[in-house]
């Protein structure tokens, strides 16, 4: 029996995996195609505490082939799927979508289907904020109305939760859907704000700030992230379930500015750059249900994970 974490060599994955080797004695396959979205250099470090340990597996390859995905789950008897792999981002979404539609669409029914042949016995899929877009209420209720997504990542995202949830009630197989909201933390991609902002700072660089900086996030940290992840494992009542994770505090990128200048001790070089379309002027996260069906509460507070994200950040640049 084993545990797959599909994009288990990413910033999200590594961290989960570790959480996994911490709390189970079950095999752990990481499934990763260490792709060039970013460097692959940095997700082969992230995986290297965990890659010489006889429990996981690190296997290398796409979701994205359905031979070898059905191949995959009988030959290491996957009883339980973390499905954290995609393309992420809105911005590159809107340039190259047919690569978001092929891994985050395509790539999904894949495991979808592998799990509907060998059945399995939980299959978290990881969604995005992204899926709730223009006319969502504030905060995003996860079974109040959706909004229109505001990019393809957006789009890609909603439809591989409906793929899902399809196959929960078709096939039964146990879908449950997360929603992370901005999460952020120690690994984080070097492709977003966070990165940008502290590496820009760091190096006195002036820093691209898109509109004027009143674009609210709902920044939640990695750690609490994968309590939520972990919780799903094994909640009671969530498969066919919607359910965000967040920390239900969003907070403006220029006080995101403010907290990365007090962490570095070094203040911003700004350069202002029109806003870009696809992006959402705020993300909310309603806790209500992850509070109710996972006991979730986000334990880290904004000022003390970015304080903890430029330490990492500084001593591993």
């Amino acid at each position: 029996m084993a545990i797959l974490v599909t994009g288990g060599a990413g910033f999200i994955g590594s961290h989960m995996i570790e959480r996994l080797l911490e709390r189970t004695s079950e095999a752990i396959v990481c499934l990763d195609n260490f792709n060039d979205y970013y460097d692959p250099a940095i997700k082969r470090r992230n995986v290297a505490g965990f890659g010489d340990r006889r429990q996981v597996k690190i296997v290398e390859g796409s979701f994205c082939q359905q031979d070898r995905m059905r191949q995959l789950f009988d030959d290491e008897d996957v009883t339980e799927v973390i499905h954290l792999g995609a393309y992420a981002g809105v911005r590159p979404s809107v340039e190259q979508p047919h690569l978001y539609q092929q891994a985050n669409v395509e790539g999904t029914l894949c495991l979808l289907e592998a799990a509907r042949q060998h059945p399995v016995n939980r299959f978290q899929l990881i969604s995005s904020s992204t899926v709730y877009g223009a006319g969502a209420g504030i905060p995003f209720v996860e079974d109040a109305p959706l909004g229109m997504p505001l990019s393809p990542y957006g789009a890609t995202k909603r439809a591989a939760e409906l793929l899902g949830l399809v196959y929960f009630g078709l096939h039964k197989v146990p879908v449950v859907v997360l929603r992370p909201f901005s999460v952020y933390g120690p690994r984080l991609r070097p492709d977003l704000a966070m990165s940008i902002f502290t590496q820009a700072i760091c190096e006195d660089r002036p820093l691209p700030l898109f509109g004027d900086g009143s674009i609210r996030r709902d920044f939640t940290h990695v750690r609490d992230i994968c309590d939520g992840l972990l919780a799903a494992r094994s909640a009671d009542n969530v498969v066919g379930q919607c359910i965000n994770l967040g920390h239900s505090e969003p907070i403006e990128i220029r006080r995101l500015i403010g907290l990365l200048e007090e962490a570095i001790g070094r203040r911003a070089k700004i350069r202002r750059e029109p806003e870009k379309p696809g992006e959402m002027p705020i993300t909310f996260a309603d806790l209500t249900k992850a509070e109710t069906l996972l006991a979730y509460r986000p334990q880290v507070p904004i000022e003390q994970g970015v304080a903890e994200f430029v330490a990492w950040f500084l001593q591993n640049r």
